[in-house]
């Protein structure tokens, strides 16, 4: 991998676009790789050579490889310089500001280069919903049947950070955001597609881009590679190269419950005639093999969970993983937290934190999921997706207590009075401003014996610096932690 880097990077000047997590760990390896004629950093935020502090613990090596040298440009222009590069290294989260056409430099990833170098080891995994779990319990699977594995991408983890952590034989297990497909020109051996729901419209404008950004996982698949994908956002028609393993639950309904629009595809396929993995309640069918999800002994709640099981179950057949390695993988499997995650019961009622909702979507997994759910807290930032779905839902629904904060907590209440005059009792629908006021209500109204759950359908930026720290707080609100 250093040898490719060093080949993509020799004699180029290179600019470094973000200086986050991945930023700072892209320039590590090109600092180790050498070659640049010239590196530079780029971003909104002011940064100077002391920043660059976390390299001094670094070899020898690339102590000397002249990092003191390296040029920073900073503030609100700084991708005007993009065009002095001869090649851009892009941050996920770095919104270009015009099309990536119109850029004389060649606009690179850490994603492209790693796709580049191991594409035929790599597993990647994407998805609206569902693609973190997907992508940790078929890891921990691998990992606990003896597979050599890696874990990196979406998840938090670099994929530079585990360059030096690849074996001869090792899978790489890569969890992709739509930002990181967005630019590929490499799709992977083996690609997952688990669904593709209504999102990130404030960055795309429209679903058709965000579903072409998810199209990346299998738009340059060739003979011989495999897609694990729903029918319902299959590929169309001769628009892949790759064979497909399609995976669905038997009584899933409609397409409308899987992508969240009827018109994703122009080329969607009838769910019930394609399936080859098939979910009947927790029972999972591929081929001539049966396997039952231990329910009890796993901490997955829910048939959306039972969905992502069965994909990567899928996966570990196809691996050579039997069914006694599979189920001890799962049973001893610790699910991420603020999904649908059991925090604790406080005068008689149980919260959970489904923070990573950001969807209608997934709320209505997880009022249909707890089955007791007495009060949900909704609302976050609002990025003009439609909620009729959900309102609808609402409105047949036995929750007695719907608390709705936030820019779309307020919208969904005025749509709800404005839009539904025969909406069941409206006198659940309670409005507050912000999560504190939430959690102070419910403890007041939840009843006992019921459970409250913060499953907010919307984005917490702007709010919260991210869905973790949203969950974080709605726990410490709710056991009044210091």
């Amino acid at each position: 991998m250093i040898d490719h880097i060093r080949k993509r990077i020799e004699n180029k000047k290179v600019l470094i676009l973000g200086f986050g997590r991945e930023g700072r760990s892209t320039l590590k390896l090109f600092l180790e790789a050498g070659g640049a004629k010239e590196l530079a950093v780029g971003d909104l935020k002011e940064f100077s050579q002391k920043d660059l502090s976390y390299l001094n613990e670094e070899t020898a090596e690339v102590q000397a490889a002249g990092f003191e040298e390296i040029n920073f440009i900073c503030g609100p222009d700084y991708q005007k310089a993009m065009d002095d590069y001869d090649l851009v290294m892009k941050s996920p989260g770095i919104v270009l500001k015009k099309p990536v056409e119109e850029y004389k430099a060649e606009i690179l990833s850490q994603m492209q280069l790693i796709f580049e170098a191991y594409r035929d080891r790599i597993i990647g995994i994407t998805g609206t919903k569902g693609k973190s779990t997907t992508t940790t319990l078929l890891y921990h699977i691998l990992k606990k049947s003896g597979v050599p594995a890696q874990l990196a991408g979406n998840i938090g983890i670099p994929v530079f950070d585990i360059v030096h952590k690849i074996e001869k034989d090792s899978l790489l297990i890569l969890e992709l955001s739509c930002h990181q497909l967005e630019y590929m020109t490499v799709s992977p051996r083996r690609g997952v597609l688990l669904n593709i729901y209504e999102e990130h419209l404030d960055h795309y404008g429209t679903m058709e881009k965000y579903v072409a950004s998810k199209e990346k996982i299998y738009e340059n698949q060739m003979p011989g590679d495999l897609l694990y994908v729903h029918p319902s956002v299959a590929p169309g028609e001769n628009s892949h190269r790759g064979a497909c393993i399609f995976v669905e639950a038997e009584d899933e309904g409609d397409k409308e419950s899987v992508c969240g629009k009827e018109d994703v595809s122009d080329n969607t396929v009838d769910i019930k005639s394609k399936a080859d993995v098939i979910l009947k309640g927790a029972h999972i069918f591929y081929g001539q093999r049966d396997f039952e999800i231990p329910v009890e002994k796993t901490g997955l709640l829910g048939a959306h969970n039972y969905l992502d099981i069965a994909f990567v179950y899928a996966i570990c057949c196809d691996l050579g993983i039997n069914d006694r390695l599979f189920g001890a993988g799962l049973v001893s499997y610790v699910p991420l937290p603020h999904r649908l995650q059991y925090i604790g019961t406080v005068d008689g009622v149980a919260y959970y934190d489904d923070s990573i909702s950001t969807i209608d979507e997934t709320t209505i997994q997880a009022l249909n999921t707890i089955g007791n759910a007495d009060t949900v807290l909704i609302g976050g930032m609002d990025r003009d997706i439609s909620y009729v779905n959900l309102e609808e839902y609402l409105a047949s629904s036995k929750v007695a207590h719907i608390i709705l904060m936030e820019a779309t907590g307020k919208r969904i209440y005025r749509e709800i009075m404005e839009n539904m005059p025969d909406f069941a009792g409206k006198d659940r629908l309670y409005v507050v401003e912000h999560l504190q006021d939430a959690v102070a209500l419910a403890k007041e109204i939840t009843r006992k014996g019921g459970s409250c759950i913060l499953s907010p359908a919307a984005a917490s930026y702007g709010i919260f610096k991210d869905f973790e720290k949203r969950g974080e707080c709605f726990k410490r609100l709710v056991l009044e932690e210091e």
